[in-house]
């Protein structure tokens, strides 16, 4: 139960002056009205207006409440006494004044001396490190803008670091927003990497931030920084508990490691100045990565912000790399990606590294890998994918440029429902010829509500001769605990002829594998139109899961693939003219609940 303001606690059997007893047990209820006359006479008594006596008289007369001076001295005593202002003569403050200016000057000698003694230090430190080392971080560009004595100097010096000609200085010399620099293994990746946030590491309010998926992977990272940054900047410290290196400016490069998505909250309201993330291939999805880049900022108009990456062919995030940064443009080619930022790829190959490639031994190990590792690793090639679900997949084969559909054939769709990421709805038709299924349309969009969903569905689906049904996924229908419709309803509601899918994963994968086949007449059962990009990419790079081989990774882009699985699951086939004319309903069109479908 809470206590009402002004309400004391009862100390004792007689009631104090401007309270009484209350309804709550143990406490005293105030008096407001008593305590105000009160308070005017404590001034009173307080200002030598009236004696104790005087006022006790003038109280008990106002309130009709008896108090004694004794009682009214007591609460007097408790009372805040009031400032005396004590009045200076002209000559107490002429001393007042000088002593403040005696002061305010002995405070500034302490700065300048400070100050003084601080310059001293520095160029103590500077003129050690010199006689020592003169450590720089230099790559090719800066060797060409400075003058010829600074270069005699620098030959005498211990540089620690002088980057490879070639990729390794066109990375770490790039001035867009967001660069990749990936390829084979072994071109310096992980040493760029490393050196490139220190380009601001003389600023105090530059932050750097290295990422790695995991923290082993994290560790080999570290070990290398302690190697290369206190030879660069003497006097930086690491922590190895936040994992920070602070450097004598105030700058800070800190490590850290995405092992899911949920780990960039992590970094909430945070800001850095420099991302890197190292094998960003290693992220199944480009989430994180979009996270990231909106920490990126600074307070410092003198310091440019930067995304940094590298990373290696393969992995569960190859799809949306190469999408990202290779395929919109030709490498070593600034390009404009669709989030308005500067972009480049900048492609690394062993050879560009003369310190492996010089024996030969690391290029051999690499030659002698698997045919899959040994081209994405060696050659930097991004077209194939290692430990892709569908070999037999084959774009000359399942890919076809689009033709006119005859109007009698018959249609489906399967849908795969997304907000965080993509909700994916191919459209498929079946040739009457043979009984093959054309993927003729796809949808594939995140963000999208049930409503706007159904809406763009039907919008896309204006040229067909009549509705199409189809199957939709079944979390579609999943009650969030909201008053409002599920997506399954919003899209039945607008019309769509849908039906739970069939979710068998193994069965469905398997299904996948059949209509992907050639069959005797040289022709496989499914082929895409070349206007369905996100299917054809996820069929193509898809990988195997690592904990049941029976099945694809679900970490990995498979939006479109689990729209495929629902649609081949649900047994698509060509009515007989006989179920058309009669408006027969086949068994796969069945709805499994009566208050849904058609």
């Amino acid at each position: 139960m809470s206590i009402p303001d002004g309400y004391i606690k009862k100390k004792g059997v007689t009631v104090p002056f401007g309270y009484e007893l209350s309804s709550i047990k143990g406490y005293l209820k105030p008096i407001e009205s008593e305590l105000k006359i009160l308070n005017q006479y404590i001034k009173s008594v307080l200002n030598k207006e009236y004696s104790l006596r005087k006022a006790a008289e003038l109280i008990t007369e106002e309130t009709g409440r008896k108090i004694s001076h004794v009682g009214l001295s007591q609460i007097v005593q408790k009372a805040p006494q009031p400032k005396v202002k004590y009045k200076y003569s002209p000559e107490q403050r002429r001393k007042q004044k000088l002593n403040k200016q005696k002061r305010e000057l002995a405070k500034a000698k302490q700065r300048v001396a400070y100050k003084e003694s601080k310059i001293k230090n520095e160029e103590e430190v500077i003129k050690k490190a010199t006689e020592k080392t003169t450590s720089k971080v230099v790559t090719e560009e800066q060797l060409e803008q400075v003058s010829p004595s600074i270069k005699e100097v620098l030959k005498e010096s211990n540089v620690i670091f002088h980057a490879n000609e070639g990729p390794q200085t066109q990375f770490l010399a790039a001035d867009e927003k967001d660069v990749l620099y990936g390829g084979a293994a072994g071109g310096g990746k992980s040493y760029a990497m490393l050196v490139d946030p220190l380009r601001y590491a003389h600023k105090k309010a530059h932050r750097g931030l290295i990422l790695r998926r995991s923290m082993p992977e994290l560790r080999e990272l570290i070990d290398k920084s302690r190697e290369l940054y206190p030879q660069a900047f003497p006097g930086c410290k690491f922590k190895e508990v936040e994992k920070v290196w602070n450097f004598p400016s105030g700058a800070k490069i800190e490590f850290g490691f995405l092992e899911r998505d949920a780990d960039v909250y992590r970094y909430q309201g945070q800001a850095y100045s420099w991302i890197g993330f190292d094998e960003i291939t290693h992220l199944p999805t480009e989430f994180s990565w979009n996270y990231l880049a909106s920490r990126l900022r600074t307070t410092d108009p003198e310091i440019k912000t930067y995304l940094r990456c590298t990373a290696n062919p393969g992995g569960v995030g190859s799809h949306w790399v190469k999408q990202r940064y290779i395929e919109p443009s030709e490498t070593n080619k600034s390009f404009i990606g669709k989030d308005g930022l500067t972009r480049k790829f900048i492609p690394a190959k062993l050879v560009d590294n003369p310190y492996l490639a010089e024996d030969g031994v690391y290029e051999q190990m690499l030659k002698s890998l698997p045919p899959t590792q040994r081209q994405q690793l060696l050659e930097g090639n991004w077209d194939v994918a290692e430990g892709a679900a569908f070999t037999e997949f084959d774009p000359k084969v399942h890919v076809i440029t689009p033709f006119a559909l005859p109007l009698h054939w018959e249609r489906v769709k399967g849908v795969d429902y997304g907000y965080a990421s993509e909700s994916c709805c191919l459209w498929g038709i079946m040739d009457i010829n043979d009984n093959t299924l054309i993927i003729y349309r796809e949808l594939y969009k995140k963000g999208l509500t049930g409503v706007e969903l159904a809406s763009i569905i039907t919008d896309m689906e204006t040229e067909d001769p009549f509705s199409v049904s189809g199957v939709l996924d079944t979390a579609a229908w999943a009650n969030t605990g909201t008053t409002g419709p599920t997506v399954g309803e919003s899209l039945i509601r607008a019309g769509h002829k849908l039906r739970r899918a069939d979710k068998n994963r193994i069965q469905g994968k398997i299904q996948v594998h059949e209509y992907l086949k050639v069959r005797e007449n040289g022709r496989p059962r499914l082929q895409i139109f070349n206007t369905c990009p996100n299917l054809i990419r996820e069929l193509q790079s898809i990988p195997l899961s690592k904990t049941n081989p029976e099945d694809v990774d679900t970490h990995a882009s498979d939006h479109a693939y689990d729209a495929l699985r629902y649609m081949i699951m649900s047994r698509p086939r060509m009515e007989s003219p006989l179920e058309r004319i009669r408006g027969l309903k086949r068994e796969m069109y069945k709805p499994v609940d009566s208050t849904f479908g058609y």
